[in-house]
């Protein structure tokens, strides 16, 4: 366990300069305060000051009307020191993920990273289990037109060689800076959309996902940047081109959270796995429970993972991005997809993917609503129903309403409508994080219209 002492050395010896201390809030948008070496020790030991108001901002970086955190109050953005990393593409500049803690120390009920920890701490405990979950985002990088407008790098084709030698200096160097802060590469290439990538890295146990999540995040735009280029994050920045995920997937493993410590513990297992399998796709009892969990309380988990205007914009049906509450082998259409697992390592590979979910999502409310749902149906021995082997879109109504598929919400305000009644979720997250949530998201769901009424994304350029 890193101490205060091995950071401020580590700084010291990398001739890092300013640390910023990362949170993500309700509007999913990064943010943070910055200190320099002298005042290291004070942010971690102590933490560095924040107004309680930046949990009511929204994407729109407006506060929410009538929420609950506004100019009175303070709490402290606390570092954790076994995220350190120097970041490679600022000088002298180095980052830590960080939760947020009230004045007296304690960690803060409104605060996402820290309500995940403590579920993550009750869930180990209580279950026995080791979440481990990859982010796997797409995005697009973007150039700047003559008159200012932002379109697609390139007009490469889907998973097309050009695409990959147009993008290679960027993706490279994306690579290596990642690589630099402990995070590998799972897969890279050049998606559907023009200019269009997905570049994944390798999977993470419990907050680290998350945390990973986020300096993934920053580390594409700042190595973009660089090449004088951008990376869009949105669900849809293109009318006429196709969307951008973030599908999450997961598995559970009993025992060591990485099979390292103790070498004299047992191997961890993946809960998921089917040791009888006969097939790629096979999942254990509990895993097919934790996959009927997810989509019990799929309507609702979408104000979690998809969690913008915008979002609505993407998931729709005939899109790839699972607009249907089914699951499948490799349906991915299906809003949990179960994927192929590799022959050399089944279980090592054997875990699901929630696909309706996107760049605009604080990784630590995702991970922690599919926890949540996923444990429901475990506790619940719930059933997920015969898997689909079709696009759920190509059935008719009828069909659909034999297989109890339905579709998932259509906007953002009857997604939070199903979140506001999905006791589950309000449970883990616990009634100050629940309620603000709700807030911003309404928020920014009443202030997308225009003056016509019409609803605008138009906001989202300045966050994702």
């Amino acid at each position: 366990m890193a101490t205060t002492d091995d950071i401020i050395g580590r700084a010291a010896a990398e001739g890092v300069e300013l640390i910023r201390l990362l949170f993500v809030n309700n509007s999913g948008v990064p943010r943070g305060r910055v200190v320099d070496t002298e005042g290291l020790e004070t942010a971690l030991e102590e933490g560095a000051n924040l107004t309680q108001a930046m949990q009511s901002f929204n994407a729109l970086d407006a506060l929410a009307p009538d929420g609950r955190y506004g100019p009175v109050g303070e709490v402290r953005v606390v570092p954790d020191p076994e995220t350190f990393a120097v970041l490679p593409y600022d000088d002298r500049a180095a980052v830590m993920l960080s939760s947020l803690h009230t004045v007296d120390g304690e960690p803060w009920a409104a605060g996402p990273r820290a309500q995940l920890q403590r579920y993550l701490a009750d869930f180990e405990a209580e279950a026995g289990y080791t979440p481990r979950a990859a982010f796997e985002s797409e995005f697009y990088l973007t150039r700047e037109t003559d008159s200012g407008d932002r379109v697609p790098f390139d007009e490469s084709p889907c998973f097309a060689s050009a695409g990959m030698r147009s993008a290679h200096d960027v993706i490279l160097d994306t690579v290596d800076a990642l690589r630099s802060q402990g995070m590998g590469l799972a897969a890279y290439y050049p998606e559907y959309g023009p200019g269009q990538q997905e570049l994944v890295i390798d999977h993470a146990s419990g907050v680290t996902a998350a945390d990973e999540q986020v300096l993934y995040r920053e580390t594409v735009a700042a190595i973009a940047a660089d090449h004088g280029c951008g990376a869009t994050f949105r669900p849809k920045p293109f009318p006429d081109l196709p969307g951008s995920g973030c599908h999450v997937h997961l598995s559970l493993w009993d025992g060591a959270a990485d099979g390292g410590g103790d070498e004299s513990a047992d191997e961890p297992e993946n809960v998921f796995y089917n040791p009888g399998s006969t097939g790629p796709y096979d999942l254990s009892d509990t895993g097919e429970s934790f996959v009927a969990g997810l989509l019990e309380h799929a309507p609702a988990l979408v104000a979690l993972t998809a969690p913008t205007v915008e979002s609505y914009d993407r998931l729709a049906p005939g899109m790839w991005s699972s607009a249907f509450v089914c699951w499948g082998p490799d349906n991915r259409e299906a809003a949990v997809r179960v994927p192929s697992a590799r022959r050399r390592d089944q279980e090592g590979s054997t875990r699901v993917e929630f696909k309706p979910a996107d760049n605009t999502t604080n990784p630590y409310l995702a991970l922690l609503g599919l926890l949540a749902a996923g444990m429901d149906g475990i506790e619940r021995d719930l059933d997920p129903g015969d898997p689909l082997d079709d696009d759920p879109g190509d059935l008719t109504d009828d069909e659909r309403a034999d297989r109890g598929i339905e579709r998932l919400p259509a906007t953002l305000a009857e997604a939070l409508d199903a979140l506001e009644g999905d006791d589950v979720l309000q449970e883990a997250m616990g009634e100050a994080l629940f309620e603000s949530y709700i807030e911003v998201k309404r928020s920014e769901w009443e202030m997308s219209a225009d003056e016509n009424g019409e609803r605008s994304t138009e906001y989202l350029a300045r966050g994702f």
